[in-house]
């Protein structure tokens, strides 16, 4: 974990984390194999893979596995088009992920892996590039196309309640917990996990992540990759039995078919910016303080939007741009032809137009579009410092 959560001057409950309105502390007692720059994209290959030499930093850990092993996987972070992020150094690209999980299974280290992907757009990271075979099954929050969400969010009003229940009071604008990962959490603390198995959870855990869609749109599709027949292995191999010690005694029945408030991802900086600046004192330095950083949130997202929009004008003209940048490949077909050119273009981007935000991520799409459209480096340089340059 980047542990950057418990300590932060602006959490609430100094040095206590929560996922849950009744939650208790998640912090406390959790063993910290790797932290800050040491969370990076090299060591969690070489964590997965049992490559001890190859880790830099940090504990030194690694999933020292054998052929008779079975691994549970979880990762969360900010996400977009074949991408998840990394708090430092390099993001982790779909094809890097898959490649690792080849070279894990061809060194007969496990029986089975189970990997739980929260971010968005997460479906994007396996979807026609996990090939079936390699006794691994994936669940992701949400489709290829598709964001996920926060949730336990917000204060509620008469005309916003909260559905099920709000976070604490203190917790103005922030979101507890991610939909999905909540949702399979939650379940986990409830369920007897030696009767039950992967995919009575994934089947509990996609109604509840989804349960909002016809209403505003508060959800995401589950999705499902891989070898499905592991799912049929029961919870506690993957999580262990049951300790009664983590169960969340209060966890209300009902926020298994709904949830509370729930923020889009990729809106929830914002949300919590527009709070802070909502509550704070008319007149205040508070106030000012607040709507500078709100404004200048919002101006770095309309920035990146025009930057992308001008670059797919410039590149296929005004009335085809848009079109090209944001169509969306049939499921079963990768994101983008080559992945190298991706990676490339997206550095390339980023030189002329800066750095990609958790926000800015969701351009990778089309900017994996103009590499499937042949678009020679050359002209995707000139072109992006030309699009960037207003």
């Amino acid at each position: 974990m980047y542990d950057d959560i418990a300590n932060n001057r602006e959490n609430p409950r100094p040095g206590v984390i929560i996922n849950n309105p009744h939650g208790h502390d998640v912090y406390k007692g959790v063993p910290k194999d790797y932290v800050l720059e040491d969370v990076n994209a090299n060591n969690f290959y070489n964590v997965i893979l049992g490559n001890k030499s190859a880790v830099v930093g940090g504990s030194g850990k690694v999933v020292n596995s054998g052929p008779n092993d079975h691994i549970f996987i979880y990762y969360t972070d900010h996400g977009g088009p074949g991408v998840v992020s990394m708090p430092s150094g390099e993001d982790v690209y779909a094809n890097d992920l898959i490649d690792m999980l080849k070279k894990k299974h061809a060194s007969g280290t496990y029986d089975r892996l189970v990997f739980y992907l929260e971010a968005c757009e997460s479906g994007s990271m396996f979807d026609g590039l996990l090939p079936e075979g390699l006794d691994i099954y994936v669940m992701t929050a949400s489709e290829p196309n598709e964001d996920s969400w926060a949730t336990y969010c917000g204060e509620g009003t008469p005309d916003d309640p909260c559905l099920v229940e709000c976070p604490p009071p203190e917790f103005q604008g922030v979101c507890l917990g991610d939909l999905y990962s909540v949702a399979w959490m939650e379940d986990s603390d409830v369920t007897d996990r030696d009767a039950d198995s992967v995919q009575g959870q994934h089947s509990r855990v996609a109604n509840r992540t989804a349960a909002n869609i016809a209403f505003g749109g508060y959800g995401s599709h589950v999705t499902e990759y891989g070898d499905i027949v592991v799912s049929f292995d029961r919870l506690s191999t993957y999580m262990g039995e049951a300790s009664t010690n983590h169960s969340h005694a209060s966890v209300n029945a009902m926020s298994f078919s709904t949830s509370s408030k729930s923020v889009d991802q990729r809106s929830a900086e914002l949300f919590y910016l527009f709070t802070k600046h909502q509550n704070a004192p008319e007149g205040s330095d508070e106030k000012f303080k607040a709507h500078a950083r709100l404004t200048e949130a919002i101006s770095q997202r309309t920035q990146v939007d025009n930057n992308v929009k001008h670059l797919g004008e410039l590149l296929f003209g005004v009335e085809k741009g848009n079109e090209i940048l944001h169509s969306v490949r049939p499921a079963g077909q990768p994101l983008v032809d080559s992945w190298d050119c991706l990676k490339s273009y997206v550095k390339i981007f980023e030189a002329h137009c800066g750095r990609l935000t958790s926000y800015g991520k969701k351009h990778i799409r089309g900017i994996a579009n103009i590499c499937n459209a042949g678009i020679a480096s050359e002209q995707m340089a000139a072109t992006s410092a030309q699009a960037c340059s207003s």
